[in-house]
């Protein structure tokens, strides 16, 4: 798991898991471009310098094409090349359909499965020159089995899937793999928030009887991205402790 000289993008990594997985690269040697909506992705980049590692910062809504191109350009920019792209950006807007607004299905479409089709587009051009590369997706285990009141989440990540299928049969033959990572209910900022209550109905669920960590899931990544893993494309791994099998 040596990624030395290796280029890797990591979408949404100001915090959460794309944050551990940009952190993870890092670690192993890999020279990584962080993304986030906001300039506080300059702000933890200027901390992981401070670290030791190589790591520079892009700040916009991936959504828009400019913008996204904007972030393939600047990697390349700065750090020569693309080997890994890590679509990891994504929002949530729960309500339940009936009361769900227009606006809130096309902001999660957008962010969480759009920005993927766009930096994807962008990082292959690259890939297919050098006729290598790794796309990894983010997606969830709620774009496999649904989940109430996250109709547009759950189709968003539905579409990652899809999304990755179709990317990996087109890429195959230019030595590019893409495949997805479907996490479970991972501890993270956002589950924090969560009452002790639907934290407790939640783990009846899960085989395992905890919830995963965001290092497991960046671990996943890691190795998808590594060598070892050069035989697997177009795969849904799921990472959920066993809910859904």
């Amino acid at each position: 798991m040596n990624f030395q000289g290796k280029t890797v993008i990591v979408t949404g990594s100001t915090r959460g898991i794309g944050n551990v997985i940009a952190v993870k690269f890092a670690s192993l040697g890999a020279n990584v471009m962080l993304s986030g909506t906001s300039d506080s992705v300059y702000t933890i980049v200027d901390s992981l310098k401070e670290e030791g590692f190589s790591v520079a910062g892009y700040s916009g809504d991936l959504s828009n094409p400019v913008v996204a191109q904007g972030l393939i350009e600047k990697t390349i920019e700065v750090f020569g090349g693309i080997d890994v792209l890590v679509n990891n950006a994504g929002i949530t807007c729960d309500k339940l359909l009936i009361r769900m607004e227009e606006e809130d299905w096309d902001n999660v479409m957008n962010v969480n499965l759009k920005s993927a089709y766009l930096c994807t587009k962008a990082a292959a051009r690259i890939m297919m020159k050098k006729r290598s590369g790794s796309i990894i997706n983010i997606s969830s285990i709620v774009g496999l089995m649904g989940n109430a009141g996250q109709a547009n989440y759950a189709a968003s990540k539905a579409g990652l899937i899809g999304f990755t299928k179709s990317v990996a049969r087109e890429f195959a033959a230019r030595g590019i793999t893409c495949n997805a990572v479907a996490p479970g209910f991972i501890e993270t900022q956002m589950t924090d928030s969560l009452s002790a209550e639907i934290k407790e109905n939640y783990l009846k669920s899960i085989p395992l009887g905890r919830y995963g960590t965001s290092s497991e899931v960046a671990d996943l990544v890691v190795f998808l991205a590594s060598g070892s893993a050069r035989y697997i494309t177009g795969q849904v791994i799921n990472i959920d402790g066993g809910l859904y099998m």
